[in-house]
C-alpha cells in the first residue's frame, strides 16, 4: 500500500491532484455553490482552504475534466 502525502502548503489543484496528496472531495459542495445561483461569502480562517476551494473552481470552469476523474462532479458536470 502506497502511504499518500498531505498537500501542506499547496494551493493549486491540479497539484494536489497530479501528485497524488489527500484531497477529501468538496465537489458535491462545488456542485451545489455553482447550480443554487446565490451569493456566497466566504469566510473561513485562515489556512482553511480557501484558495484551493477557488483553484477547484477555476479548473472545472477550464474543463480540465481529466483532473476531476474518480470525483463526484466527474459525472455531474458537462465539460
Amino acid at each position: 500500500m502506497e502511504l499518500q502525502r498531505y498537500p501542506i502548503g499547496l494551493q493549486d489543484f491540479s497539484e494536489v491532484i497530479t501528485r497524488g496528496c489527500v484531497y477529501v472531495d468538496k465537489t458535491p459542495f462545488v456542485h451545489k455553490l455553482i447550480t443554487t445561483h446565490k451569493y456566497y461569502f466566504l469566510s473561513r480562517p485562515r489556512r482553511f482552504g480557501k484558495s484551493l476551494l477557488v483553484s477547484t473552481f477555476d479548473y472545472l470552469f477550464k474543463g480540465r475534466k481529466e483532473l476531476f476523474e474518480g470525483l463526484y462532479i466527474y459525472d455531474q458536470w458537462e465539460f
